[in-house]
């Protein structure tokens, strides 16, 4: 192992539990043991993911968030301690789970309430008294709404909490004890309550700006924090003293308002909790019994800091975290876009007691292994892309929940499908080896091959250029996306160390041509759409401006305002310039599955540079150094700028017919995203 990980491999204790490394696996929605949103049952799947990691050395696990309360509010459902056949098959696998000599800690949560994701029936529910008592045999949305005060939801803001009664506080309270209580006797090693964090419930109540209240639990600061106080005291009460109990905590709320974050760099006044009152928070949260601060920045209006995107610097919370180290005996944990690296560095110098980590845990289940077998080059890379993990997300952030199952796919990975996926997407070793040919040597093109040869098949890949990748070197030019050119990186050293056929500089226009060939998979990606619009060939492609780096003027125009122009007019403001923005639709980022956490970034941060954006607005014309746009209200205006950057989106370019013999994959059968392109290299891959 190279010395400069060392630290992360010293152990550590939490209360009184040794913990036998510094790397903690964070929790992440879709992988708690007792289900997510679906009824409380002792989920297997999640199961397998966690005793895997364990397997691979990560020191302490801790599932997916449990709210102690059904999450959804549904009539007669039993609360989480109640359910003891769940508990007696938790029992067995602590048992199996221990072997590995990993800790875990159960993340019990109190509720949503006003982040509590909510589509259009439910929005409706939510706001008509009557219409949810008659609904609430399925599900009581204005309980699982309830919130401290009467304040928006943050994914319809039309939408009012319902306060939580003193009684519901109470009988929430009792809860956590016995919970934790019923976790410990089947072997559990602690608990984690959350939060104080990201604007969940209990953070809305400490909050001022989010909690109205007048009596015990409003006010002033010892009321606001009176919740996850009393909620720790009956843990320990009911559990024991000795019980370690950690608190997910951020920092500071980086909000400005609702529905509004402060982006790297801004001034801003803060509208949630500051550091002044965090440093006195934190002490008062330690001196209650809390025994670790897992730690980070942000509530769900500024959902960047805790769960930070590509256009993230590493190590994002760090400083905050470090500093608030400086008022707790407790040991502090960083989450956060984390590197290894500086962690290792940051802990041995006594600034840090962990790291957490959650999404590199999807992506490669044996990346700690790797680190410790000095393999770290073979780590595949996350590249912070949040469409797996988070791909129920659309339009302005509100959920795209056609139904209730829809909402259970957190925690899966855009580059690893088998991650809580394992009994579906699976290598299974071929009986009938078969050669096959592969057109493009995209990221598509390239999973099939790697998939292939893992089966014992004999895949040639065929790429026109000279170079691997395809559209994802474009992707992956910008400054922002070092992970990005990580993963090309790491394809191709895979693809090279399983000694797969590559063939560049050979373009397949007529699949007649491939004799000797068992079964063909077509993955030429697309291309750049167009429109017939006056001068519309004075556009630059992505490429040209950001591979080829075509030199471009101070004001250059996105004619689109998708993720992809987004990004781009983000990295040109990096370079100093000012881009300016032309989208049909009535917001950026329009198009659906696309994280909040990636789309209020980018909208905020273009905002924050004042950016010009004309929305409902479509171009009529391309002329030299301007554009004529048309407005919502159907009239024209010219708008002057140096360049023009084609932002339309793609089309796809499929090669010959599809036959029995023929496959497609990637963008060539629908313009997706790297998710899908890689599930549907698998797709195809399996049944060959």
């Amino acid at each position: 192992m190279d010395e400069k990980y060392s630290a992360l491999f010293t152990p550590w204790k939490i209360g009184n539990v040794e913990i036998k490394n510094r790397i903690v696996q964070c929790s992440m929605g879709g992988t708690s043991l007792f289900g997510w949103l679906e009824p409380n049952h002792f989920d297997k799947e999640a199961a397998y993911h966690l005793l895997n990691r364990a397997q691979n050395n990560v020191g302490l696990i801790l599932p997916g968030m449990q709210c102690v309360r059904d999450t959804l509010g549904i009539p007669g459902r039993k609360w989480l301690w109640q359910n003891d056949r769940m508990f007696k098959e938790l029992k067995p696998f602590m048992e199996e789970f221990h072997k590995t000599g990993a800790k875990l800690f159960i993340q019990l949560a109190a509720g949503f309430g006003r982040s509590m994701a909510i589509n259009n029936w439910m929005t409706v529910l939510a706001k008509n008294d009557t219409l949810n008592k008659l609904a609430s045999p399925i599900v009581d949305v204005q309980y699982s709404c309830a919130s401290a005060s009467a304040t928006p939801n943050r994914w319809s803001e039309d939408v009012k909490s319902r306060p939580m009664t003193v009684d519901e506080i109470h009988e929430m309270v009792e809860a956590f004890g016995k919970t934790a209580k019923k976790l410990r006797e089947a072997g559990v090693d602690g608990v984690e309550i959350h939060a104080v964090h990201e604007g969940y419930l209990l953070d809305q109540f400490t909050i001022a700006n989010m909690n109205y209240r007048t009596d015990q639990y409003g006010g002033s600061f010892e009321n606001r924090y009176r919740f996850p106080v009393e909620i720790v005291q009956e843990i320990k009460k009911q559990a024991g003293a000795d019980f370690p109990v950690s608190l997910r905590y951020s920092v500071v709320s980086k909000t400005k308002g609702w529905g509004k974050g402060a982006v790297p760099g801004e001034e801003f006044v803060e509208f949630g909790r500051d550091m002044e009152e965090s440093e006195k928070a934190i002490k008062y949260l330690t001196d209650a019994g809390y025994d670790m601060f897992n730690c980070d920045n942000g509530t769900y209006d500024a959902w960047y800091w805790a769960h930070p995107p590509q256009y993230m610097p590493d190590n994002c919370n760090l400083e905050y975290v470090e500093h608030i180290k400086n008022f707790t005996t407790a040991p502090v944990v960083c989450a956060g876009r984390m590197d290894p690296v500086k962690a290792a560095e940051e802990i041995a110098a006594g600034r840090l007691d962990a790291v957490a980590i959650a999404r590199q845990n999807l992506v490669d289940p044996e990346w700690v292994n790797k680190i410790m077998e000095g393999r770290q080059d073979e780590i595949k890379p996350c590249i912070r892309c949040h469409n797996g993990c988070f791909n129920f997300a659309k339009y302005k952030g509100t959920p795209n929940l056609q139904s209730l199952d829809d909402s259970l796919h957190l925690a899966r990975c855009a580059l690893t499908p088998s991650t809580m996926q394992h009994n579906r997407y699976k290598i299974v070793p071929t009986k009938n080896p078969k050669k096959v040919a592969i057109i493009g040597a995209g990221i598509g093109g390239l999973e099939c091959a790697l998939v292939l040869k893992q089966r014992g098949h004999h895949p040639v890949v065929f790429e026109k250029t000279n170079e691997l990748g395809g559209l994802f070197i474009t992707a992956s030019a910008m400054s922002f996306k070092e992970n990005d050119k990580e993963l090309i990186e790491w394809y191709k050293r895979e693809v090279k160390k399983q000694g797969i056929d590559i063939r560049l500089n050979s373009e397949i226009t007529d699949l007649n041509t491939l004799k000797g060939y068992d079964e063909i998979i077509v993955a030429t990606g697309s291309v750049p759409r167009t429109m017939p619009i006056p001068g519309f060939g004075k556009c630059l492609t992505f490429t040209e401006l950001l591979k080829d780096k075509v030199p471009v003027g101070d004001k250059v125009l996105f004619f689109g305002g998708g993720q992809s122009s987004c990004e781009a007019a983000y990295e040109l403001i990096l370079q100093g310039k000012h881009p300016i923005i032309v989208e049909y639709a009535p917001d950026l980022i329009a198009a659906q599955a696309t994280c909040l956490a990636n789309t209020s970034f980018l909208r905020d941060m273009l905002e924050y540079k004042q950016v010009p954006v004309y929305l409902n607005s479509t171009i009529t014309e391309f002329g030299d150094g301007y554009v004529m746009v048309k407005g919502k209200d159907g009239k024209e205006f010219k708008v002057e700028c140096d360049n023009v950057v084609n932002g339309i989106g793609f089309v796809p370019t499929p090669v010959g017919e599809k036959k029995a013999h023929v496959h497609r994959v990637g963008d060539c059968v629908a313009i997706g995203n790297l998710r899908t392109v890689i599930w549907r290299a698998w797709d195809v891959c399996m049944k060959i």
